[in-house]
């Protein structure tokens, strides 16, 4: 291993002594021969060639890089000798390729599981990952992560590679690119010397301050034991990741007075001479591997379960707060024994000194203050003004924004966990450009009449939609009546039943009076014929004196009363559906107007246009543009187009005040109208909350009532085909 750097110093000691009070105890005579890589992989190489040779070791420890370890697990597995490495993010594949390869350090993913725990407990969903790139198990170290937040709901912000500096004031450029983003969650993994720079400067900055998060993986955490008080001044608030072991057994306090004593002798220049957990894990490793040595023909799967049993993970600390343990499966705790109480949030081991010293948990992410609003970009081109109007005051020489769209934001606002200063800017292009601003960071979100669609995702990102969702395809009106109207007041059982009822009372007439009317006597068909006249005619023709049986008045007389009141019915449902025009849709669908090359219209500077071209087919030729309701109506009046395509709320605004003029043919999917914000940008959700607040409430309703809900109608009572 490289003896050069404290973790190799505190090993090799370690395992010095792990070899000695092993020998004592097992009266064996194992022999441990040390050697120096400095770093470099050709001497890693050479040296491990070298102890074969010369001293047919029967075993391999240290290893402390990538590099190292696969290139000493090859030497191993050629000779059959088992290798044992230290490094902490060794990955499976190379470890299923080397059969005598064993991790005996715990893996990184231990470590970045506890970290994803952190961020769910202060519900922090975005950070920013910044590394240096020390060796190759850095790369490692960036596939575990991402692995873990796979299966959270924590996303990376953004990834920053340390790059070396040799000037006096380093990573200020690096510090500069995250400090211009959102994210205030920072997680660190880099080298104690580099991440001590790194605090330095960001403390300079301001990025030690309230409102920033910094935590720290074990390459720091691990090392804080051997650096001076005065370094924590520096590192104030920020949360470290390390490796847990028990310091408070008889056998570690055993163990720690015997590195102290020998660390002192051997290594003069250090700080401090309290072993840490490079020392405890070497002290461990080194006992599995002289175990396996004395127990000659030891199977791979018998040495992988005792590598297995050593186990660190957690969060603890000896010159710095401990804040409590994290283990996987069950959480958080304040202590590590039997009767350790789990939580599943930090948050329940009490406060945590945050950089700054804030009151309040730090949200996690950058809201813009008072000295920096928010540049809120406004449309101009609003087909309906009652959303969003742009008014310029000739006497100020100022903008003035209005509608329904400026006031729920400006209700939103006021709903929001946090003060948020903003101011308007009006904008006169088209709406897609005016979502492309934001992305350009030339405003900080849009508000107005903005639909929801895909492909402007990639410039920014929407809150809920507060309007209604769909495009609608308005048409005119035309009136119509049916054919054979006239049996429409009655179902098709109705007549059924009057009709077998006319024949019944009919037949009844024919049975009671043939005998004493020669009329009703004859031949079969002849009595037929008549009875069926009886039925439907001769029935109301019939006096009373030509009836001879009061059994027959009386039938007469109650059917009398049944027909007239079928047909004062009959009469009413007639007249009704021919006093009120039934009205249809001029079109009933687009591909009609796509056949007869028909104009169509849509508003101005809106996504529409796009989705009629490239979704429903229509001719660039057939399109027209324009900017007012009473636009599209003097259109349809003058034939200069067969339909408009319009968004649900304007649809609706557009129908009260032509009420009896359109009506919708066709409804396609569209996402509504939504605030737009920043790509990543944390806002996203809290504005959501807020809009969902404001709803709840009954504030929207009431708005919408009040702003939207005031349209009367223009349309006088005149022939629909002056409409196409």
């Amino acid at each position: 291993m490289d003896m050069t750097s404290r973790a190799g110093k505190e090993a090799r000691v370690a395992m010095e002594i792990a070899i000695e009070d092993f020998n004592a105890k097992t009266s064996q005579n194992v022999t441990l021969y040390s050697r120096n890589s400095k770093g470099n992989l050709m001497g890693a190489i050479h040296e491990a060639t070298y102890l074969i040779d010369r001293h047919k070791v029967e075993a391999f420890l240290g290893l402390q890089t990538m590099e190292e370890m696969l290139a000493i697990g090859e030497i191993g597995s050629k000779y059959q000798i088992p290798t044992f490495a230290l490094l902490d993010s060794i990955p499976q594949r190379a470890l299923d390729r080397l059969p005598l390869l064993f991790q005996a350090s715990p893996s990184q993913f231990g470590q970045m599981k506890a970290f994803v725990a952190i961020m769910e407990s202060f519900k922090w969903n975005r950070f920013t990952f910044i590394y240096e790139d020390i060796n190759s198990a850095s790369t490692e170290v960036i596939h575990n992560l991402m692995e873990t937040i796979k299966e959270s709901n924590v996303q990376m912000s953004n990834m920053v590679k340390l790059s070396p500096s040799s000037s006096s004031t380093p990573f200020l450029e690096e510090l500069e690119s995250i400090n211009k983003d959102q994210c205030r969650v920072f997680l660190v993994h880099a080298s104690l010397e580099s991440g001590l720079r790194l605090f330095q400067n960001a403390k300079i900055m301001g990025m030690m301050d309230k409102g920033y998060v910094w935590i720290t993986t074990n390459l720091i955490t691990d090392l804080l034991h051997t650096v001076n008080s005065s370094t924590f001044s520096i590192m104030e608030g920020i949360v470290g990741i390390s490796s847990f072991f028990n310091d408070t057994s008889s056998r570690f306090n055993e163990f720690s007075t015997k590195f102290q004593t020998k660390f002192k002798i051997e290594q003069p220049e250090e700080q401090s001479y309290i072993p840490g957990i490079f020392a405890v894990q070497a002290y461990d490793a080194t006992w599995i591997a002289a175990l396996a040595l004395s127990q000659k023909n030891m199977s791979r799967q018998k040495l992988s379960d005792m590598v297995s049993s050593i186990s660190f993970s957690g969060i603890t600390g000896k010159y710095y707060r401990e804040l409590g343990f994290w283990s996987e499966g069950l959480g958080f705790s304040e202590v590590v024994n039997a009767r350790a109480d789990y939580y599943t949030s930090l948050q329940n081991l009490g406060h945590i000194f945050w950089p700054g010293r804030p009151l309040h948990t730090p949200r996690g992410w950058a809201v813009p203050t008072s000295v920096s609003p928010l540049r809120v970009g406004v449309p101009t081109m609003a087909v309906f003004k009652k959303f969003v109007e742009v008014k310029y005051d000739h006497m100020r020489h100022n903008f003035t924004c209005i509608g329904y769209s400026i006031e729920l934001f400006k209700e939103t606002i006021k709903r929001l966990p946090y003060h948020l200063s903003y101011e308007f800017h009006p904008f006169s292009g088209s709406y897609d450009s005016l979502v492309e601003q934001v992305y350009l960071k030339r405003f900080d979100a849009v508000v107005g009449d903005v639909s929801v669609i895909s492909r402007r995702y990639q410039y920014a990102e929407f809150t809920h939609p507060y309007t209604e969702t769909g495009l609608m395809m308005v048409v005119p009106v035309v009136s119509y009546h049916e054919q054979w109207l006239f049996v429409k007041p009655f179902t098709l059982g109705m007549w059924a039943l009057t009709i077998v009822v006319y024949i019944y009372n009919g037949f009844v007439l024919w049975l009671i009076e043939r005998k004493h009317s020669p009329e009703l006597q004859g031949s079969a068909l002849n009595q037929a014929g008549i009875l069926l006249c009886l039925a439907f005619t001769r029935l109301f023709s019939l006096d009373g004196d030509q009836l001879k049986n009061n059994l027959t008045r009386m039938i007469t007389v109650a059917w009398l009363f049944v027909a007239i009141i079928v047909g004062q019915c009959y009469t009413a449902s007639l007249t009704s559906m021919l006093t009120v025009r039934r009205l249809a849709p001029r079109v009933a669908d687009y591909e009609t107007l796509k056949h007869a090359n028909a104009a169509v219209g849509y508003g101005r500077g809106a996504h529409v246009a796009s989705y009629l071209v490239d979704v429903l087919g229509f001719k660039n030729e057939n399109i027209r543009g324009f900017t007012s309701p009473e636009e599209y109506a003097h259109a349809f009046r003058n034939k200069e187009i067969a339909a408009v395509f319009l968004e649900a709320p304007y649809t609706k605004l557009f129908l009260a005040r032509y009420c009896k003029s359109f009506m919708v043919a066709a409804t396609f999917g569209e996402g509504g109208f939504a605030f737009v914000l920043p790509k990543g940008s944390f806002m996203v959700t809290d504005f959501t909350k807020a809009l969902l607040d404001v709803s709840e409430s009954g504030t929207l309703q009431n708005m919408e009532k009040r702003m939207l809900g005031s349209e009367h109608c223009v349309d006088m009572e005149s022939d629909h085909d002056e409409y196409g």
